[in-house]
């Protein structure tokens, strides 16, 4: 005879709700893009009893630019072109973080982070690639989108402490023809369109490349 098992504890829960957004954060259109990560946070914020603080954030992202009747994906078109699922998964990246729940695959040092900072502003005065990123300041602490060079994606450095922004290499290449059927890579690899931290003013936590400058939306 079959026995029955009873429901899952309270921690399981939590940590398969975490598990599972992280999941989805590594690789959001596979999971379904934006839709998939709001209900992932809405689940575990509930799971966590945190209603209260995940509404708050919402409203700080749309109080901030980064939110609007579109979602994190609307906002984003207004300052990226052809945003793409990990575009809008750095943003939900960064509230995970706040809440402890981002699981980072490398951390930086406090040193290095700002290292990093002080770079960014003569770095992002020409153009780069993906390549280039790796190079200068080593593998990611997570990879939002997979790693088919003919994508974009999106590389996040950050350090263990929640008090410190992550810092976000947004790259790109290309997009889906005119039929919306074939996606058309520019590139070998993809190149550098920005570089984001802070909680400003959305639009004013981008630095752009050259070519992140032309390619931005009118």
């Amino acid at each position: 005879m079959t026995t029955l098992r009873g429901p899952r504890s309270a921690a399981e829960i939590r940590t398969y709700l975490k598990d599972r957004l992280n999941q989805a954060l590594r690789r959001p259109g596979m999971f379904g893009g934006e839709k998939a990560l709001r209900l992932l946070f809405d689940h575990l914020a509930y799971a966590e009893h945190q209603e209260t603080e995940w509404a708050q954030a919402l409203e700080s992202l749309e109080a901030r630019g980064a939110f609007n009747s579109l979602g994190v994906t609307g906002a984003l078109a207004t300052v990226l072109p052809d945003p793409c699922d990990d575009g809008v998964a750095s943003i939900y990246a960064e509230l995970a973080h706040d809440r402890g729940w981002l699981q980072a695959d490398r951390t930086l040092t406090t040193e290095e982070h700002a290292s990093l900072r002080r770079k960014l502003i003569a770095w992002t005065a020409h153009d780069r690639t993906l390549t280039d990123v790796r190079e200068e300041f080593g593998p990611p602490s997570v990879l939002l989108g997979g790693t088919n060079p003919c994508f974009g994606m999106t590389l996040a450095y950050l350090t263990g402490q929640v008090t410190e922004p992550i810092i976000f290499f947004h790259l790109w290449n290309g997009g889906p023809d005119e039929t919306e059927m074939i996606w058309r890579s520019s590139y070998d690899e993809p190149v550098l369109l920005a570089v984001r931290f802070g909680r400003e003013a959305f639009k004013d936590t981008f630095t752009f490349t050259p070519e992140g400058s032309r390619r931005r939306p009118a």
